[in-house]
C-alpha cells in the first residue's frame, strides 16, 4: 500500500501511514492504528472511522482526509509535508473498547477528535 498522508480542515498535513494500519505524526510518535473501518488509539479507545480516504468522528464528522478521499466537504488546498522524523517503537496495543455505533456520514469538518502527539 502506498503511503497515505492525513490532512485536517484547513489543508495542514497532520499524520501518516505507510502500511495501512499504524498512523505516526510526523515527529515521529506513533498516535493511533486503523482495524477493519475503526481508527484506535493505542489505549484502546476507539477515535472514529475510516473510510474512503477519511478518518470521522463518532457524530460522522470529518476530522481529516487523504489525496485521495471521495465524498465529503470541500477540502482545502494542502500544505507542503513536514518533514518526517524517525518512528518511535509502537507502544502495546491494549484490548480495543467497544466501538459506537456508527452515525450517517456528514458533509461537515469536526474539531472533536485530533490526533495527540
Amino acid at each position: 500500500m502506498p503511503e497515505l498522508v492525513f490532512y485536517d480542515g484547513v489543508g495542514r498535513a497532520v499524520a501518516y501511514t505507510e502500511d495501512g494500519v499504524h498512523i505516526f505524526g510526523f515527529s515521529g510518535a506513533p498516535l493511533a492504528y486503523i482495524d477493519g473501518d475503526s481508527v484506535y488509539a493505542f489505549s484502546g479507545a476507539h477515535l472514529g472511522w475510516y473510510a474512503g480516504g477519511w478518518i470521522r468522528d463518532h457524530a460522522g464528522a470529518c476530522v481529516y482526509f487523504t489525496e485521495g478521499a471521495l465524498g465529503g466537504p470541500v477540502r482545502p488546498v494542502t500544505k507542503v509535508n513536514p518533514i518526517k522524523r524517525i518512528q518511535r517503537i509502537l507502544p502495546i496495543k491494549a484490548v480495543q473498547r467497544i466501538k459506537p455505533i456508527r452515525h450517517v456520514d456528514k458533509l461537515t469538518w469536526s474539531s472533536i477528535l485530533q490526533f495527540d502527539e
